[in-house]
């Protein structure tokens, strides 16, 4: 892991030279309000990394403080993609932070005895006016600071008894109006809200907010190095300022990163969940969406992801990353291991008019032409095979080594054909092609020392297997989606950006008979066409994962 070491390691070998026996404790806190993503890759690898360099623990904890925006479908699903991208369970354990309710509490009436905290009744909308956004300018005091400690402790045991509506009265941290960064500027530390949690019920109607709540979960849990991405750098001296006055003597060190941005495609969650509200794709899992649900069906590998976010690096400059660095990685890792299969995706018969009716015999080919040590499989040849469209044509251009009129190529692993006949169709499109094959070829050269410059891929047409083939490419037509047009309100217009081409689904493509076994999640080479997977939502399909070559590397 060291030739991706970072700043962040540059921090914790600062803490360990300070104290030796410092135990290295990490976490990540998901909201479970959608699916993991890209971008939650790269905090668990950064989480995950550094507390098993440093023979230190990791957790899992969800950020369960807004009961509105939660669901245990996503409860579910983050667990099952973390074990999956990491290998393991966390191991630190599994937390929630609504399980830290009474203490967040019992925290919060603390401050309030302690003179730091009180119960207000602006509205969120008075709040925000009050607070400002000129940073050189400071706010204007809330008319209820300076309520007494006994005023503010009846009133917050009287909004956690439900006696006030949503919005009346909110509890603010006392801190400093007059503060250049405005989170510092008294914020709210607990709202009044009326919804069924997931796991806490009814039991509340108050709930922390996520600045305050935050820390003390770190704190209480022993967590030493709270990595997170750079958007929260200006809450670190709200997050001190809570730990540093709930009293706890073993305090955290919040340690801000760059959040990873990925070309022709997003991971903002409110724009992924409009694409599936929309049914512009087909749910969280759809291919081409760039969460771990969906990398996972298509057919990416958790190494190949987690090596997409090393090799990206970590930072505190924000940087736009190349996708073809992620189809880079998983494509070296399956030319490596991904057995070699074939699939003509738009079959044309051939007819091999010299064989008698009924003729069979059977080539071996190999799993893998690198390593033999993977062995061969039988594939049938017999007098009607198919090949793909693509590797004849009617008016060859310059060049051309693949099978046309007159010529002859290697059908890979067997015999060497020439096409003497072209039957069409009334449209003009081949119906089937006739060919005559040099029999004393077999698998080898010609005997008269010919060169044959083509080969091409192909399959017994009565033994090749019906399937249906997606073909996954990029969702979005613009490189760097921050790039694109807004409305009047701001909003990114990304769904005037949508490739119209992003799936191509190929109805009775041919595989081969060994194909027909195949489990979900296997991955093959399909020889000359690309990486492809075994659907796991739909029966019979098989995705493409990445394509046979691009000159990025990973």
């Amino acid at each position: 892991m060291d030739e991706f070491r970072n700043f962040i390691y540059d921090i914790v070998d600062e803490d360990l030279r300070k104290n030796p026996d410092l135990k290295i404790h990490t976490r990540f806190p998901p909201e479970p309000n959608g699916y993991l993503h890209l971008g939650s890759a790269k905090a668990i690898m950064i989480n995950y990394d550094v507390a098993k360099k440093y023979g230190g623990v990791f957790n899992l904890r969800y950020d369960d403080t807004n009961p509105t925006r939660e669901d245990t479908e996503y409860v579910d699903s983050i667990y099952k993609d973390i074990c999956w991208l990491i290998g393991e369970e966390p191991s630190g354990g599994v937390f929630y932070g609504s399980d830290y309710f009474d203490l967040c509490f019992e925290y919060a009436v603390k401050l309030i005895k302690d003179g730091k905290a009180y119960v207000c009744d602006l509205s969120k909308e008075d709040v925000i006016e009050y607070k400002g956004t000129d940073r050189a300018e400071a706010s204007r005091v809330s008319p209820y600071r300076d309520r007494t400690v006994e005023e503010n402790l009846d009133l917050f045991y009287r909004m956690k008894n439900g006696e006030f509506p949503e919005g009346s009265h909110t509890l603010r941290a006392k801190i400093d109006p007059s503060n250049p960064n405005t989170y510092l500027r008294d914020p709210i530390i607990y709202r009044i809200k009326y919804a069924h949690h997931h796991r806490q019920g009814d039991k509340w109607c108050i709930y922390p907010m996520y600045d305050f709540a935050h820390p003390i979960q770190d704190a209480t849990e022993g967590i030493t190095h709270s990595l997170c991405s750079l958007e929260f750098e200006n809450h670190r001296p709200l997050y001190e300022w809570v730990v540093d006055n709930i009293g706890i003597e073993k305090k955290p060190k919040q340690r801000e990163f760059a959040r990873i941005n990925v070309t022709y495609t997003t991971v903002s969650k409110r724009y992924l969940r409009q694409l599936v509200e929309q049914k512009i794709v087909d749910g969280w899992d759809d291919p081409r969406l760039p969460t771990l649900f969906a990398l996972r069906r298509r057919g990416f590998t958790p190494s190949s992801i987690m090596s997409f976010v090393r090799s990206a690096g970590v930072s505190k400059s924000n940087n736009l990353v190349d996708i073809r660095m992620l189809e880079a990685c998983l494509r070296d890792e399956l030319n490596e291991n991904a057995p070699r299969r074939v699939c003509i995706l738009h079959p044309v018969k051939v007819v091999i008019d010299n064989l008698p009716e009924g003729y069979e015999e059977t080539f071996e080919l190999p799993n893998h032409p690198q390593h033999p040590e993977m062995g061969t499989r039988k594939v049938k040849f017999t007098r009607e095979l198919y090949i793909d469209e693509d590797d004849f044509a009617l008016d060859p251009p310059p060049k051309f080594f693949r099978m046309k009129k007159d010529g002859e190529v290697r059908l890979m692993g067997a015999y060497i054909v020439k096409c003497s006949e072209i039957v069409q169709n009334g449209d003009g499109s081949v119906k089937e092609l006739h060919c005559t094959a040099d029999l004393e070829s077999g698998n080898g050269n010609p005997v008269d020392g010919r060169k044959i410059k083509g080969t091409i891929h192909w399959l017994s047409a009565n033994d090749a297997l019906d399937t249906t083939v997606k073909l996954y490419d990029r969702l979005f037509t613009l490189e760097d989606l921050s790039q694109a047009e807004t409305d009047e309100n701001g909003n990114a217009l990304y769904f005037n950006y949508l490739n119209p081409e992003s799936l191509i689904t190929v109805e009775h493509a041919k595989i081969e008979p060994s194909l027909g076994t195949a489990q979900v999640g296997d991955r093959f080479q399909f020889v000359r066409t690309g990486y492809f997977c075994k659907d796991s939502k739909y029966e019979n399909t098989f995705n493409r994962i990445v394509s046979l070559k691009d000159s990025f590397k990973c």
